[in-house]
């Protein structure tokens, strides 16, 4: 697998005229935040040796490189997901190709469905800790030297990254949630009983990715922000039938507000 990463690494680095330390992971809630890069340019994941290719509607398929308040970035427009048939290694290869290609800080963003009874749709959610609900872990197998066998994950979202960006939200009248959140493989929506139970154990808000890319970013030695919109409620009283549209709607009202944290951060 190694040899894969780096040469993929190689492939990008050969096309790479910037050098960029930060990578934003485009979930969902943060598509657009392509429109405010500039001097970009394009790979298209169908070019890259060993890259595997988004299926889901709504995640175009592409690296884009470009600066953003300033800095160079890259953005991963379009993840992978464990419910598309991709093993654990497969979702997460792109984050250590980062690793070969020198990025630093990784930032995630998804679309969640709130179990947290004060929570309602449109809400941001900054990721402080999480529960891994997958049933294949991402380190699993032989170690690749990049970390440790045993990684620690006591501060898996970087609290210097949390407490920025609570200042920057606070500056602009954003109002943000801080919580847990809880991955699962999908690709249903959860049913009441299984909100329930994930509210009990802790998590204020669940979803279908993040956790996997955010498990080997640590063990990269990357730091790591993420955030999450509330896309749906499940809460007694308030689940409603949810589907992917009106995930992809709330996602994008959240867009605008979404963007300026994560512009001002990378700033």
């Amino acid at each position: 697998m190694l040899e894969q990463i780096q040469e993929t690494a190689s492939f990008i680095k050969a096309k790479m005229h910037t050098v960029p330390e930060t990578t934003v992971i485009l979930g969902s809630g943060l598509g657009k935040l392509v429109d405010e890069l500039t001097d970009t340019y394009v790979i298209d994941y169908k070019e890259i040796p060993n890259f595997p290719v988004s299926t889901v509607e709504g995640h175009s398929g592409r690296l884009i490189f470009g600066r953003l308040g300033g800095k160079n970035i890259m953005a991963m427009q379009g993840r992978f997901h464990y419910y598309e048939g991709y093993t654990m290694k497969e979702v997460t290869f792109p984050v250590r190709v980062m690793r070969e290609l020198g990025i630093k800080t990784l930032f995630v963003s998804n679309a969640a469905g709130g179990t947290n009874p004060t929570f309602e749709i449109g809400d941001l959610m900054i990721i402080t800790d999480h529960i891994n609900f997958f049933p294949e872990h991402p380190l699993r197998g032989k170690n690749i030297s990049y970390g440790p066998r045993f990684p620690d994950m006591s501060e898996a979202y970087d609290r210097t990254l949390i407490a920025r960006a609570k200042e920057i939200a606070k500056t602009h009248g954003i109002t943000v949630r801080e919580g847990v959140y809880i991955g699962t493989q999908g690709p249903t929506y959860e049913t009441p009983a299984e909100y329930r139970m994930f509210a009990r154990w802790g998590a204020d808000a669940v979803g279908m990715s993040t956790v996997p890319e955010v498990i080997v970013a640590n063990h990269c030695g990357m730091k790591v922000f993420g955030i999450s919109v509330i896309t749906d409620l499940g809460v007694e009283g308030k689940i409603v039938e949810v589907n992917h549209e009106d995930v992809q709607r709330a996602a994008d009202a959240a867009q605008p507000r979404m963007t300026t944290i994560m512009r001002e951060m990378i700033q």
